[in-house]
């Protein structure tokens, strides 16, 4: 049986994926790890809970809330120092519909949380709902949406990764999902300003959020930003702003098929700013556009020279 504790579940030092048991002789193995798009360390497998990080004074760790430098307030990033695990960041989303109350929604989830998270997001209005892009960031969600009482969101393809099951969990099948005052549904219709998207790809149900009125998208690794898209001013032509991989950490690449496969899920959607799972991971302008050069480049670099991929525009 679980313990009276959430916080007292193992987690995966690693990937920071926490499990259902207590009990270390009874997990002898993280599965998140053990998927060859991850890895387990030289030193092996270890396990932490978020009790012993929360006592934990060498280090101290601490979240650290981050107002966007275009959005501010309305778009803030959370990561933790010193890294826990994996090291992305989450991002506090404030929907401010004219008239209507705010609806706030956390893109990702990280492993850590302390009273002074839930203080501050408290401050800022709380969570109305979680979604999460991908298995690599479900991590402590249960605990999130516990504290907060709000469902997280979680694709239908990637239920096996779900190694912590729990009633606030909604699995959804639909290739789209909106979220609004009135409600979360299935779907794009217009109506919504946030809509996650799901492309595939890194997992079968990898997926991005978009913010329709701000022209914002999300991508946690579903797609990555490179180190080139950092500094765009004259950049030659075939320089590269994004990447597409199925393991990251292993560098193993999507198949060009599965790449023109994401620019299909989203080329309806208009952005110009990107923002990734981790601190630098930005592009501020003309991101769209940027995304299918990048997609381009990618599969010409496979070999793939005929591709479909290549006969696709941005508009």
């Amino acid at each position: 049986m679980p313990p009276n504790n959430p916080f007292d579940l193992l987690i995966c030092s690693t990937c920071g994926t926490q499990f259902s048991t207590p009990t270390r002789e009874k997990l002898p193995s993280c599965k998140i790890c053990d998927d060859p798009r991850q890895y387990v360390p030289p030193t092996g497998q270890a396990w932490t809970t978020l009790t012993e990080l929360r006592n934990s004074k060498d280090p101290s760790y601490k979240n650290i809330f981050t107002p966007d430098p275009i959005h501010g307030d309305r778009l803030i990033a959370i990561h933790t120092e010193p890294r826990v695990a994996i090291g992305q960041r989450a991002y506090l989303w404030e929907e401010e519909p004219e008239g209507k109350s705010t609806f706030n929604v956390l893109w990702d989830c990280i492993t850590y949380i302390d009273d002074e998270t839930v203080s501050e997001i408290k401050r800022l209005g709380g969570i109305d709902a979680i979604v999460i892009s991908h298995p690599h960031y479900f991590t402590t969600h249960l605990d999130w949406a516990d504290i907060f009482k709000c469902p997280v969101y979680l694709s239908a393809e990637d239920e096996e990764w779900a190694v912590r099951r729990g009633e606030a969990q909604v699995l959804f099948g639909e290739s789209s999902l909106s979220f609004s005052p009135e409600g979360v549904y299935g779907g794009d219709d217009g109506r919504a300003d946030i809509v996650a998207i799901k492309t595939g790809g890194h997992f079968p149900g990898s997926t991005v959020l978009w913010w329709r009125s701000l022209k914002t998208l999300l991508i946690a690794d579903t797609i990555a930003i490179v180190p080139s898209a950092r500094y765009w001013v004259d950049r030659p032509p075939g320089t590269a702003s994004f990447t597409f991989m199925w393991s990251y950490p292993n560098m193993i690449p999507l198949p060009a098929d599965d790449v023109h496969g994401i620019w299909k899920a989203i080329k309806h959607t208009e952005f110009d700013i990107a923002r990734g799972a981790f601190i630098g991971m930005d592009t501020d302008t003309d991101s769209k556009k940027r995304l299918l050069d990048s997609a381009q480049i990618f599969v010409k670099a496979m070999g793939y020279l005929d591709h479909d991929i290549h006969q696709e525009e941005c508009f």
